[in-house]
């Protein structure tokens, strides 16, 4: 079965944030979005800011998290040239 791709919004990633410091699990997240539980995940490891929340979990930026995914976009399809 062929799925749908589709981005996380920065709108999306606010609520991912909002419910992430409430103490919602991923896979809660995942359901009221839309997406696998697999995506959260990965969405909030790109987001991780480095320190804890206030539920002692690794800590989540939407704003970081959008900025790396944005930097992910302009590299894409870029190959570095080979040396001789």
């Amino acid at each position: 079965m062929a799925g749908r791709y589709k981005f996380i919004t920065l709108e999306e990633r606010g609520k991912i944030a909002a419910w992430y410091l409430r103490g919602d699990r991923p896979s809660d997240i995942a359901e009221r979005i839309g997406v696998h539980t697999a995506t959260v995940y990965h969405e909030l490891q790109r987001g991780h800011t480095g320190g804890l929340d206030i539920n002692q979990r690794p800590a989540y930026d939407p704003t970081l998290a959008q900025q790396v995914f944005q930097r992910g976009l302009k590299k894409r399809g870029r190959r570095r040239k080979l040396s001789k």
